[in-house]
């Protein structure tokens, strides 16, 4: 049983770093946006489990991840946006800390909630793909 886990476990993990070597910017963050919220639905599961340990390394993976995000800001794009979502991020690594100290599921629900709402938001402003950039630009001129 250990070797098939451990090897899915390879698998996971090759497949993870495979899709991040082609990768945009906006691709590797969607990954880990995607990530936090999957960490904390597992972490909710570990918590009704009582599986503190689980629940408490997933929790420190979504802080992680959320550190991630915000280390990630540019600098040079919109102050008020990047100022906001620095805030954002320091909220929810915040509650998550707090979650995991209360075993409060309320909290990891409010914190999945709002990264849902910026994965909507980033997923939005997904980049064009090449064709289709090419024939908008093509209809301009």
């Amino acid at each position: 049983m250990y070797a098939a886990q451990s090897a899915l476990a390879q698998y996971k993990r090759i497949n993870t770093e495979s899709a991040m070597e082609g990768a945009s910017p906006h691709q590797l963050i969607q990954m880990l946006i995607n990530g936090a919220l999957d960490r904390l639905s597992h972490a909710r599961g570990a918590m009704q489990r009582k599986d503190m340990a689980q629940k408490g390394l997933l929790i420190g993976k979504a802080v992680s991840i959320l550190g991630g995000l915000q280390d990630s800001l540019d600098e040079s794009a919109d102050a008020q946006i990047t100022e906001n979502l620095d805030s954002l991020y320091d909220y929810m690594q915040r509650r998550l800390l707090e979650a995991n100290v209360k075993n409060d599921v309320a909290l990891l629900d409010e914190v999945s909630g709002l990264l849902l709402t910026i994965k909507e938001g980033w997923d939005a402003i997904a980049p064009k793909a090449p064709v289709e950039a090419a024939q908008e630009q093509a209809q301009i001129d």
